[in-house]
């Protein structure tokens, strides 16, 4: 018994390791082919979203193009390789799953790309302008002169826009916790002011400090959390459904 559950365990370290190998292997392969698409990126992200003014910047170390060049990069291959390494993971897991649950569960691959696509728009193009119009109203009326380092301007960018784009995930993590009955509608509506309080949290530490920004990113998300709930009961109606099915086949 002991040698068929090491067995086991070793088969499941294998197979993972087989996964995480093709994983790194397209983000390889993409990465290289990233290198191609950023400077068109960058001389986008370069201009204001919404003024269309184009931003000079500066690099302070010999290392600063190089060191952008890099984050542009990966952060296109992070994107194009998300649903093949949403799929590694589920093919992974899958094996433990109904198989109800494994072609539910499956469903979400796509729509997990989705809303990190919505989630970086959002950032990009509502919070991350707010978030220059800010700090270049603040910077004016202290009389200072605006000298970017491309570095600090694209640090800036990022540490917007990713958490943005992975709170964006919010209504597919409660799908999928609801699938597999971890969550349900109930516990969910029961710690909404627990959820609430922390989105508000959360709004005020990934925007700049007025109040205008942060309650432009927590509305959002509280909307999204309301559509998660909402989402969550109808899986979990289909769950008991067929549950009740099943007990009804079973007892006849």
């Amino acid at each position: 018994m002991a040698e068929e559950t090491q067995q086991s365990v070793v088969e499941h370290l294998t197979e993972l390791r087989r996964r995480l190998f093709w994983v790194l292997l397209v983000f390889v392969f993409v990465l290289v082919a990233a290198f191609f698409v950023v400077k068109p990126i960058y001389n986008y992200v370069t201009v204001n979203a919404l003024s269309g003014v184009k931003i000079n910047l500066n690099a302070f170390s010999f290392w600063d193009g190089v060191g952008v060049y890099m984050k542009i990069a990966m952060m296109v291959a992070l994107g194009v390789t998300l649903p093949f390494t949403l799929y590694q993971i589920w093919a992974f897991v899958s094996p433990g799953l109904k198989p109800a649950e494994r072609k539910a569960t499956l469903k979400y691959i796509p729509y997990v790309f989705l809303c990190f696509l919505i989630g970086i728009s959002f950032g990009y193009y509502v919070v991350f302008p707010l978030a220059m119009a800010f700090t270049g109203e603040l910077n004016a009326e202290l009389g200072l002169i605006e000298t970017y380092g491309m570095a600090d301007y694209f640090k800036f960018l990022f540490n917007i826009i990713i958490p943005i784009s992975l709170l964006f995930e919010l209504p597919i993590v409660i799908l999928f916790l609801t699938q597999l009955r971890i969550l349900t509608p109930r516990l969910l509506r029961k710690m909404r002011r627990v959820a609430y309080f922390a989105l508000v949290v959360i709004s005020v530490m990934i925007t700049p400090a007025d109040f205008l920004s942060a309650f432009l990113v927590l509305i959002p998300l509280i909307i999204l959390y309301e559509i998660s709930v909402l989402l969550s009961s109808r899986i979990h109606r289909k769950l008991m459904a067929a549950d009740a099915e099943r007990e009804a086949e079973y007892n006849s």
